[in-house]
């Protein structure tokens, strides 16, 4: 039986990914199908979902992976294109006992990758190094799985668009970026109240108007200029395979994966009073205190899809996010990240506050933070680097939460570094009471990388 080796950077925490002809390619896609196959199969998992993006090279990528899957037993429903929450609400929808989406979500066109189910569980850690040491040793599977192309488009389409409860209209922009909800918002917008605009909704993986990542506010800028001119309530935006959102108030603002997050848990809150709502370490200490004073209980948590999906699930949270841009509802839903259901319950709550997106905004505490700012490393150095840098905090006594690379607390706020898992590029924000302590933490965190002969981007 033939073997594989996978490049070595491709096997990540919680998703599989890499540059299409360079770390990754229908060879490791094979092997992956056929190793996860072999997984599965352990259990009596038989029957598995796969769907792909808009890339360019999805489809023979997923021509591959199936072909793997089958050869090692697996009966294969195939989705087709759509974004990645599609795939995932596949596997509820028909009781599969997997699910493997192509994607390369937001990273550049030449990027692609594999995000996986197994049962309605993510598959992830040290399962992902499972598939490289069967795949070395070509210990796979043996069988003859079967091929059924299966549609869930319109049921998907129709429970998204069930979330919208409220009885006044909203004016909408959607910004598809080139990426894959092009395929779906058409259709949702179609069943929702109001006046819809939409931007970029033909898919094109090369993405020629801007790339698909909504924490980069230059990727907004057409946004924000539709809701100006067209004067909308509120504008929407997604990442290359729908499963992270951006979001404009009426007043043109950018609404970071945090805030909305402490807007959405309120109103979840409302009804599940003492509810455990989960938020990565790159959120605000704004969101945590929200969430303290609207009756729930806030917790911190890693960054990471597979990561925060898991614990909602093992301490029954409802609601959890991600400054990224990723947000998970329980409530009502089924506990994975999907950005076209996050829009369709965020607008419900405006419609139904009779309040404006921007005046929801202003009841949260303002502080002066950053985004999300990328330093460029590369993978293979990036986690090295927290880590010394961790060593030189505990030296100099720093007081450090190293649940997910160093989150430091000063008198002035606080700040952030971890290394990314899906870009070459550490990870670092800042956050204070004001501009003058924001500049201290800024030059704070510059000397932290500094030994490490890592400079700031330029503006930071």
């Amino acid at each position: 039986m033939r073997r594989h080796s996978f490049d070595p950077t491709v096997l990540r925490e919680y998703d599989i990914r890499g540059v299409v002809g360079g770390t990754i390619g229908e060879a490791d896609a094979y092997a992956i199908g056929r190793g996860f196959a072999t997984i599965a199969g352990r259990d009596g998992g038989r029957r598995v979902c796969v769907g792909y993006d808009g890339r360019l090279t999805s489809p023979g990528l997923a021509d591959a992976l199936i072909e793997g899957l089958r050869a090692a037993g697996a009966d294969v429903l195939r989705i087709g294109r759509g974004p990645t929450p599609m795939l995932y609400f596949s596997v509820h929808h028909l009781g599969a006992d997997g699910g493997i989406m192509i994607t390369g979500s937001h990273n550049p066109p030449d990027y692609n990758g594999f995000k996986m189910m197994l049962g309605k569980k993510p598959f992830f850690g040290d399962q992902i190094q499972e598939i490289g040491r069967l795949a070395a040793a070509g210990d796979w599977a043996v069988g003859a799985g079967g091929l059924e192309d299966v549609s869930v488009f319109d049921a998907y389409v129709d429970e998204l668009a069930a979330a919208y409860t409220a009885d006044t209209p909203l004016a909408v922009a959607w910004d598809c970026g080139h990426g894959v909800t092009g395929d779906t918002v058409p259709a949702l917008i179609g069943r929702l109240p109001g006046r819809h605009s939409m931007l970029f909704e033909r898919v094109d993986g090369s993405f020629p108007a801007h790339h698909p990542d909504p924490t980069v506010e230059a990727n907004l800028v057409d946004l924000q200029r539709a809701v100006a001119d067209e004067r909308l309530d509120v504008g929407i935006a997604f990442d290359g395979d729908g499963d992270r959102i951006g979001v404009i108030d009426n007043l043109g603002r950018i609404l970071w994966g945090d805030q909305l997050l402490a807007l959405l848990a309120r109103d979840v809150l409302r009804t599940r009073p003492g509810a455990t709502i989960i938020a990565d370490v790159k959120a605000s200490q704004v969101l945590f205190d929200d969430i303290a004073r609207s009756g729930g209980r806030p917790m911190m948590f890693r960054t990471g899809h597979s990561l925060i999906k898991s614990k909602m699930a093992e301490v029954g949270a409802p609601l959890a996010g991600e400054m990224s841009g990723h947000i998970f509802f329980a409530d009502k839903y089924y506990g994975f990240d999907d950005a076209l259901y996050v829009a369709v319950r965020f607008l419900d709550i405006v419609a139904r506050s009779g309040r404006t997106a921007a005046e929801l905004r202003d009841t949260l505490p303002q502080v002066v933070n950053t985004p999300e700012v990328r330093f460029d490393c590369d993978d293979a150095t990036k986690f090295r680097i927290v880590e010394d840098v961790k060593v030189r905090l505990a030296a100099a006594r720093a007081d450090v939460n190293d649940i997910d690379g160093v989150r430091v607390t000063t008198p002035d706020g606080w700040w952030l570094l971890r290394a990314s898992n899906t870009q070459p590029v550490l990870v670092v924000r800042c956050e204070a009471a004001d501009a003058a302590g924001l500049d201290r933490l800024k030059t704070a965190v510059k000397e932290a990388l500094a030994p490490s002969g890592i400079a700031a981007p330029a503006g930071f």
